[in-house]
């Protein structure tokens, strides 16, 4: 494979039927809005799949799609580890919406979920907020900001976030029952 990335407007261009797309986001990130077609297989579900991923590369080409690229392109690691083809969307689905492409949406269960990075930012702004609150009857409290500060500054020069990977084992972040057989579906098809 010569490339290991894919543009927005290449994964456009190419014919229906050809290209399987992939997003490996959390299921509520995913809900919130998707690549027309993409199939959830969040990130820690792809080792459950992998047999039905490899059977799928053999039909159509896999783009693995996450927000801004990261986690795809571990994702896309994963799967060459296992012998599995797969390129990743430049830029992820922000790329693709600056780009103005359209994005699908998925119900979930009436509640509308935030994009992982808003709620990492929402956590983090909250755990700052309430940590300087408490320091101000004890100084220990702001320990808690100073605790959230350094995992912000670690997670800008590392490119991981910790915080989007304990938030994502919250029951929203969580694929509904039977979304895995979905995936597993839509990949046999």
């Amino acid at each position: 494979m010569s490339t290991t990335t894919l543009a927005p407007a290449e994964l456009r261009a190419r014919p229906s039927g050809t290209t399987l797309v992939v997003d490996v986001r959390a299921h509520g990130e995913y809900a919130a809005g998707h690549v027309p077609g993409a199939i959830n297989v969040p990130a820690d579900h792809l080792d459950e799949l992998l047999p039905d991923l490899r059977d799928a590369a053999g039909r159509r080409r896999i783009v693995v799609v996450c927000a801004a690229g990261q986690r795809s392109a571990a994702a896309c690691a994963k799967l060459a580890d296992a012998g599995i083809e797969a390129v990743g969307l430049e830029g992820g689905t922000q790329a693709w919406t600056a780009e103005g492409l359209p994005v699908d949406t998925a119900a979930r269960q009436g509640r509308n979920v935030w994009a992982m990075d808003r709620q990492v930012r929402f956590a983090a702004g909250s755990l700052v907020l309430l940590g300087l609150t408490i320091g101000r009857r004890s100084p220990r409290g702001r320990l808690l900001a100073a605790g959230v500060a350094s995992g912000l500054v670690y997670s800008g020069l590392s490119n991981t976030c910790g915080m989007a990977a304990v938030l994502g084992k919250l029951p929203l972040n969580r694929p509904e029952p039977g979304a895995l057989d979905a995936a597993r579906s839509a990949l046999r098809g």
